[in-house]
């Protein structure tokens, strides 16, 4: 499982990061980078979660 965002739409929000910020940071250049790329299934839920919050729907859960 990954997580793949869009930086065309992505706009820094930070509501990802706000559900999970040892997942997601928002960068100085206002986008949103991942701070691990190591999930398991007990992150799914909450990846879930902030791919249906992310107002400019720029992330997308690939399994």
């Amino acid at each position: 499982m990954k997580i793949v965002i869009d930086t065309d739409v992505c706009t820094g929000h930070g509501i990802c990061e706000s559900i999970r910020d040892d997942i997601f940071q928002v960068g100085d250049d206002g986008l949103v980078h991942l701070v691990t790329t190591d999930f398991t299934e007990a992150d799914r839920e909450d990846l879930i979660d902030a791919v249906d919050q992310c107002p400019t729907q720029a992330l997308r859960l690939v399994d």
